[in-house]
């Protein structure tokens, strides 16, 4: 995979990683350093969508488990995700990169609402466009939002930042003998129930021929060897 396969990628982090060091909240030195990765495969000429979970700082299957109500719980990780959108705007735009937040659950005070056509139009104008607070709605992860905003938006990959280096046949942090895959069909991904992302989002990845491409984003520059074919990664698509 190289920077002239795609023009345009949507590109999913997971909350956590914007805590860098620290046990939970945002570090702002490594959500900038986060930015100039972002900024560095948007000069490659790519438009790029991004969407950041919030469990670095509200989980709603967490508060769910321990007494709070489902529903509340995941519009309060909502929240969280505008938070973090929010973050990464600021740290972007000191960067010198245009960008836009868009929400699902309107807040005009801080950011757009989610208009597809808008967001069009913002990526054609070489802004980044972050999409916030998931799908809108609870019982939706961040992962179905964005591939959702994947689809919707047309992108030709939906990149998964994660603190792994791809998909394994068992999680890798307790088994040392685990398998990473180079690729993966969907197929095999939701009948071995492999955690890339959850299966109503890699089903639709599925249904509109979106590949998922799984990396570390805790390695400095690896969105950018990634993007160029060099980076360690995962790519999940239909069989050959």
């Amino acid at each position: 995979m190289n920077d002239k396969a795609y023009k345009r990628i949507l590109l999913k982090l997971s909350g956590e990683v914007l805590m860098g060091n620290q046990e939970y909240g945002i570090d702002p030195e490594y959500v900038a350093r986060l930015a100039e990765e972002v900024k560095a495969a948007k000069d490659t000429g790519l438009e790029i969508c991004l969407v950041i979970g919030g469990g670095n700082i509200f989980r709603g299957v967490a508060g769910a488990a321990k007494g709070l109500d489902r529903t509340t719980g995941d519009y309060m990780g909502m929240l969280a995700t505008v938070m973090n959108a929010l973050a990464m705007q600021n740290a972007l735009e000191q960067a010198g990169v245009q960008t836009r937040v868009q929400s699902a659950i309107p807040m005009s005070s801080v950011c757009e609402p989610y208009i597809r056509r808008r967001a069009e139009r913002h990526l054609q104008k070489g802004r980044i466009v972050i999409f916030a607070a998931g799908t809108g709605n609870p019982f939706f992860t961040t992962d179905t939002g964005a591939a959702l905003r994947a689809a919707e938006m047309n992108c030709d990959a939906l990149l998964k930042g994660t603190s792994v280096d791809g998909v394994y046949d068992s999680d890798p942090k307790h088994n040392p003998d685990a398998k990473r895959f180079d690729t993966i069909s969907y197929d095999q991904v939701l009948s071995d129930n492999l955690k890339v992302m959850d299966a109503t989002a890699v089903a639709l990845c599925r249904e509109n021929t979106i590949p998922i491409v799984v990396f570390s984003i805790r390695e400095k520059g690896n969105v950018a060897r990634v993007l160029e074919g060099n980076g360690v990664q995962t790519i999940v698509q239909e069989e050959a």
